[in-house]
């Protein structure tokens, strides 16, 4: 079964976000600033993207997708899933103060909150991508949930 529209596009979107994310930080490290600054931006974007799309599918979808795949596969997944959740609740926030630095050029603080900002948000939308991967491509958690069985 093909998964669903919006789980794609927030899969897609956080994928995004990861890539711009990757490409700012070697931007960064060769010099290239304006260069940075508008990746860092995008991956702002794509963030906020992921979320409107996200918070939309779930206000207008009543199915609840719950973990479908092999028993040993349950605490594992329910781990990556609580630390992306959590880190997810404190990403906007990191990257917000973390833009706004840059943007004011107080370099100083920027590359500080940035050394924590960059891996927690990398984290966020790789993770964003393997939960996709585990509940609609490794699993058929996506499919019982679209016929029923999510509740």
């Amino acid at each position: 079964m093909t998964p669903p529209f919006h789980p794609t596009l927030n899969a897609a979107l956080n994928a995004l976000s990861a890539a711009l994310l990757l490409a700012g930080f070697t931007l960064i490290r060769r010099g290239r600033e304006r260069a940075h600054a508008r990746c860092m931006q995008g991956a702002f974007l794509a963030s906020v993207a992921f979320l409107v799309s996200y918070l939309a599918y779930h206000a207008t979808n009543e199915a609840l997708v719950r973990y479908a795949g092999p028993e040993w596969g349950r605490t594992p997944y329910l781990a990556l899933l609580l630390s992306h959740t959590v880190l997810a609740a404190l990403v906007p926030i990191l990257a917000l103060r973390t833009l706004w630095l840059g943007w004011k050029d107080r370099r100083r603080r920027h590359r500080r909150l940035a050394r924590i900002t960059l891996p927690l948000w990398l984290y966020v939308s790789a993770t964003g991508v393997l939960v996709y991967l585990v509940l609609y491509v490794f699993t058929d958690s996506g499919a019982r949930a679209l016929a029923g069985g999510g509740r």
